[in-house]
This record gives C-alpha cells, structure tokens and sequence, in this order.
C-alpha cells in the first residue's frame, strides 16, 4: 500500500488498514462495460482495487466465470486511495451502483455496523462447493461482524514475517533465530550492515501513512507491551510502553536500515530486497511471492520467520482483501456465484495451471497448502505464512486488554485520520526532524481527542 498522507479523511468512514496494502500500485484500468452497466438480470457491477491478483482476475472472468454461468461481471477496477474512496460512496449512500466490492477486514465489520453490506451466511450454507469450513479460521472470523453474521468471503490473506538473506549471513556467519526477538533482529542488523557494497542490515517502512509505517511499527508496540488505547479508551501513546517500541524501531531504521527511510514504503523496500540492496525486511508476507518469482534476482536466497516479539507470543498482523456485497444490490444471487468463483477452491487451480503458481492468491484456505504444485513453488514461505495467519490474534494481539479489534490498526472509523496524523509525526522522528517524545507527545493528544468519543461506552 502507498502512502495514505496525502488522502483527504472521510466523515462517513475512515477508509481501511494495513496491510497491508502492500501491493505497489498499478495504472488504473476498467473492465469492458465499467460501472453503469448491467441493468440485465444476469450481470454484476464489481469495484476493484487494481492490485495484480485482482487484475488476473479480470482476463479470466469472461473465459471462465461468465462462460460457465452466463453472468457478465462489469469491471471498475482503480487505485487503492481511489477505490476506498469510491466504495465508501456508493456503500454508504446505498446507491447500489456496485454489486460487489473489495473490502478488508477493517472496513467489514464497520460496514456491517453501518447497515451497509448483505450478510452471506444463507449463500454460504447452500453452497456446499464453497466449503466455508476450508477458509483459514482467522480469516472467517475477521469478517463476521459484531452481530454473529459473515459479511465477506477473502480473495487472498497476509500476516507479516521476517525476511532475510541467507546467502548473506552465511556469509558472515551469522545465525537466524527460528523466532527471533527484536533485540535479536537489532544486533543481525548491526552485523549485516555492509555485507555487500551498499547493502543496509534493515529495511522497514517510515513512510506517512496509517497503512504504511503504522502498520510495521503498531505490531512493534503491540509485542513491546504497548497500545493505542486501554481498555477503557484512554490513549497511551505517551505510555513507557508506547515510547520504548517506538524509540526502539526509528533508531533501528536510522542506524542500519535503507537511506531515504521516512519516505520507503512497502514497494520501496521490496525493490530494495529484490535489488540486494538489504539484508532483512519486516513486512507482509505477501510479499514474498514476488521476491521468489521467475525471474527474481534472489528466487532461493531468502529465508522466512515469523515476525519477532518481545513480550508475545507471536506479532504478526492480519489482513485480506474481501468480497463483500452492497446491501442495496438487486443482484444478490448473482453477486455470490461471482464470490463463490472468485474465492472458491477451483478459482486458484485456475491461476496455478493458467498464470503460474507463485501468482496463486493464497493465505485463505487450508486446500490451497495441499496442492502439491503451489507447495513445491512457495516451499520457502508456504508454511510459515500459514502459521503467522493462524497465530495472528486481532482481539488480543498485546500485553493487555483492547476496546476494539485489530492488530496492526484500532478497528474504529477515526483510525484513518489519526493513524495518518501520528504516521507524519513518527515519519519526521525517522527524518531527523523532531526527537520520537516530541512526536509521540503531539500524537497522544490526536488520539485523546478520538478516545474520548469512546468512553463509557
């Protein structure tokens, strides 16, 4: 996910997190008809992020999906900042322009709150194909809001994880920890550092963005013993906690990590990998599909752990992009088949024997591991990327007791704006710009003004 600084807060919703979000944006682009189409019984009108699983999608619906059941999918496909934009719109004026939309696990249960999305609990129990049961535990739960009701189907899923050059470190004799910690993580950046001509000990993210730096940093905070906000919403960004994660991350990124920091993201520090540029890289594990692609410069030379901790067990995050459909769609049935396609067991055979294996959307169904020819191409992270999902805990992912869900964002709406004003001041810690207190001190007071909505409630 790019920068989100430059977004404009929207009052009806603060659009979606992390993550993730950590496909490199592509130029935008429409399937044929665009929105506005579809006025016949058997179409449906789809709002898409234009991430490159998404865009695949796109060439083979109509060889395949509309081919086997006569509907024709209407494509709007845009950037992420657009499409969030465009999606909080239309869902939320109910409009019913978009059947179906991409959505995370963010926007979902703030979506379904708002009366905004069309439970799918009846489609899934008479769609026996679907296999419900085969979609990672996690992920089902992410996506079923407070009242008990599933409001999404994941078209792929992501933790985060460690990534690391083993080349390298067997180079200098260094040993990665099967779960390392971050002090671990801080002393092999130190050594890495300058292993090879230009090459940094550490990458991680210190651009402005809610879904850019905040993501990374916020599961730092969490194993730390930190967090946004207490059980009863009183913010402890200015906690001993909130101060030590984050004091701990800029000195490690301004000490060994890539030049130019406070303006890398998440594509920034996959072409820094890929380019051998960087010894490690904390990031989604979605991104390790590209770092083994055909092609890559470092297919077979990285190894994968689990995100380090402190005080947890585990720190890695949680994220999918979602199939949701609009409330006020007058073609509901036909919205789940596209679903029930798109993330069914059959639709990543399709990708695997069509695109390629590594292009496979995976991170959502125990089925997608068994297949012996995706394991045999993602053998060097398959395994560990579906371990961090399941071990991924959103309602209790610290030390201490959370007033809502999330692990690498605040599952409120205000989180989109004070997560962008608090990932500036972080990003201005990271540039040399002001000290971490004098940053964290001004962002206490964002997230004050956004706790006290909350209390007592």
């Amino acid at each position: 996910m790019r920068s989100q600084s430059r977004r404009t807060p929207r009052t009806l919703l603060a659009v979606a997190a992390a993550g993730t979000l950590i496909t490199p944006l592509l130029a935008a682009c429409s399937g044929a008809g665009g929105a506005g189409g579809g006025s016949s019984a058997h179409s449906v009108n789809v709002l898409m992020v234009n991430n490159p699983q998404m865009l695949e999608l796109q060439k083979l619906t109509a060889g395949h999906f509309t081919k086997d059941t006569g509907i024709k999918v209407n494509f709007t496909v845009l950037p992420e900042n657009d499409v969030r934009d465009k999606i909080s719109q239309d869902f939320a004026n109910q409009a019913g322009q978009y059947d179906v939309a991409t959505l995370s696990n963010y926007e979902i249960p703030i979506y379904a709150k708002n009366g905004w999305l069309h439970p799918i609990d009846s489609y899934v129990k008479s769609d026996a194909a679907f296999d419900q049961q085969d979609v990672l535990a996690p992920m089902r739960q992410a996506l079923t809001a407070a009242d008990g009701k599933l409001y999404g189907e994941p078209f792929y899923g992501e933790s985060s994880f460690l990534m690391y050059r083993k080349d390298v470190f067997r180079k200098k004799g260094l040993t990665m920890p099967a779960r390392p910690t971050w002090q671990q993580v801080a002393g092999l950046a130190a050594e890495a550092d300058g292993a090879e001509p230009g090459m940094k000990g550490i990458c991680l993210r210190g651009l402005p963005g809610w879904g850019e730096v905040m993501a990374p940093l916020t599961t730092v905070v969490n194993t730390f013993g930190g967090t946004w906000f207490d059980k009863d919403w009183k913010a402890r960004l200015n906690s001993e906690e909130f101060r030590r994660a984050t004091q701990f991350y800029v000195d490690l990124v301004r000490r060994h990590g890539e030049s130019g920091a406070a303006q890398s993201g998440f594509a920034e520090c996959l072409n820094n990998m890929t380019q051998g540029k960087t010894a490690m890289w904390y990031d989604a594990t979605s991104g390790a599909g590209s770092l083994e692609a055909s092609g890559s410069p470092v297919k077979g030379r990285i190894g994968y752990v689990p995100a380090p901790v402190e005080k947890t067990e585990s720190s890695g995050w949680l994220y999918t992009w979602a199939w949701g459909i609009q409330k006020a769609s007058t073609h509901a049935d036909d919205a789940w088949k596209f679903i029930s396609w798109a993330s069914g067991k059959g639709y990543e055979k399709l990708v695997g024997s069509t695109a390629g294996w590594a292009d496979v959307p995976a991170g959502k169904r125990t089925s997608t591991y068994a297949i012996p020819q995706y394991h045999q191409e993602a053998a060097a992270f398959a395994d560990v990327t579906r371990d961090a999902i399941a071990g991924a805990r959103p309602q209790d992912p610290g030390v201490q007791p959370r007033p809502a869900p999330g692990i690498q964002f605040v599952g409120i709406p205000e989180f989109t704006d004070l997560g962008t004003k608090v990932s500036q001041e972080i990003s201005s810690a990271i540039a040399g710009r002001q000290s971490v207190d004098s940053a964290l001190d001004k962002s206490q007071q964002y997230a004050e003004a956004v706790g006290r909505k909350y209390e007592g409630s």
